[in-house]
């Protein structure tokens, strides 16, 4: 359900971002931090399963800043909510993971040219918190799921225990996608 902001506008929330097929048997959520170094590395190897099980996978990706020890995280999740605005979203998020150590404002603002928004407000309403709502809405809908920390993943909805590398994560996707072809048999 979007969510409304103060002028009546729906705001598109990023549970409703997907990358890669629409179509696909499986689907990956990430909850994560743009600050995280852990986050940044997992980052890079769902890049390479989106490249390398196009058709099997779909990905989704949640904030879920830790702001307690990572002073940007929350801000810089608002910034990619406000590029999604635009169309930007993956944009903007694989820049803020390709920079997590300059996340301030005037870099969000760059970053934000960078990837084509052109919304003259974009600085405004990070400072405002427009999209911090937004952002909230991810946080919580993880602690209902029971993420504590970040990463986390979920594959088809279930939570994975397994370790976050590209080996692991081939092997899990290929048992679930012949688990899906069982249940269609």
């Amino acid at each position: 359900m979007p969510i409304k902001n103060d002028k009546n506008k729906e705001i598109i929330p990023t549970k409703g971002l997907w990358a890669g097929d629409p179509e696909a048997p499986v689907s990956l959520v990430l909850y994560g931090d743009y600050e995280s170094v852990e986050c940044g590395k997992v980052h890079r190897v769902i890049n390479k399963l989106l490249e390398s099980h196009g058709d099997k996978i779909r990905f989704n990706y949640r904030h879920f800043p830790l702001t307690q020890i990572h002073q940007h995280a929350h801000k810089a999740a608002e910034a990619a909510v406000a590029a999604a605005q635009e169309g930007k979203f993956w944009e903007m998020h694989n820049l803020l993971f390709a920079h997590p150590h300059r996340l301030g404002s005037i870099s969000l603002r760059e970053y934000a040219r960078e990837v084509g928004v052109i919304s003259k407000n974009f600085l405004p309403d990070l400072v405002e918190s427009k999209y911090g709502w937004t952002v909230r809405t991810d946080l919580l809908e993880g602690l209902d799921k029971g993420v504590r920390n970040v990463p986390t993943l979920f594959i088809n909805d279930r939570e994975y225990h397994g370790r976050l590398s590209q080996p692991e994560l081939s092997k899990a996707i290929d048992e679930e996608c012949h688990g899906a072809k069982r249940k269609r048999a």
